[in-house]
């Protein structure tokens, strides 16, 4: 079941997007998807520490942040993302450092044909999944090699699934910032 993020800061068109996609047949991704909806890219950044998404759509221009600088920022946190990036505006110059720099997989047209964004998705998670297995496939190879370790897999594959669980925050002793949210009745 892929999980998808859709961030833009008009409510209309995310209701409109969540709607539409809720509406695709669920063989045409695999499984039911699960769509997640953000008005901001912080609020989506956050969302991304916490769970693993297969897919974003993001909006090119919002006002905090634009697309490309907010899928800059995302991929820090799951660089295997697969990203689309939806536009009223025909930039090619921000077509093409879209694509150079965050390496979109395909930019979609407001107003979309529901058609085409239901292709686009599909490609993308399928090009999403034959990387993630060909990644899967040169990790066995390189642990028969010896240059890899089950445990780093391991670790790996727990930090897809868990962006985030297997970095340490030090603090400026060096002490491990275990980051815990202590109740009010706690001092």
């Amino acid at each position: 079941m892929p999980r998808l993020m859709l961030v833009d800061d008009e409510p209309n068109i995310l209701s409109s997007l969540r709607r539409c996609i809720n509406a695709m047949p669920a063989e045409a991704f695999g499984g039911k998807a699960v769509v997640e909806t953000f008005m901001a890219p912080a609020q989506a950044l956050a969302r991304a520490q916490e769970v693993a998404f297969d897919l974003v759509i993001s909006d090119y221009r919002m006002p905090d942040m634009d697309g490309v600088a907010f899928l800059s920022r995302l991929i820090e946190i799951q660089p295997n993302i697969s990203r689309l990036i939806l536009s009223g505006y025909a930039d090619l110059h921000a077509l093409v450092g879209a694509i150079n720099r965050v390496q979109i997989f395909r930019f979609i047209a407001k107003p979309w044909d529901d058609h085409e964004l239901e292709t686009a998705i599909a490609q993308a998670l399928a090009q999403r999944h034959l990387i993630m297995e060909n990644q899967r496939l040169a990790d066995l190879v390189r642990i028969q090699e010896g240059r890899l370790t089950r445990q780093e897999v391991e670790l790996k594959r727990l930090e897809e699934l868990h962006p985030g669980l297997t970095k340490i925050k030090r603090g400026a002793d060096g002490s491990i910032d275990l980051d815990l949210d202590m109740g009010d009745d706690e001092p």
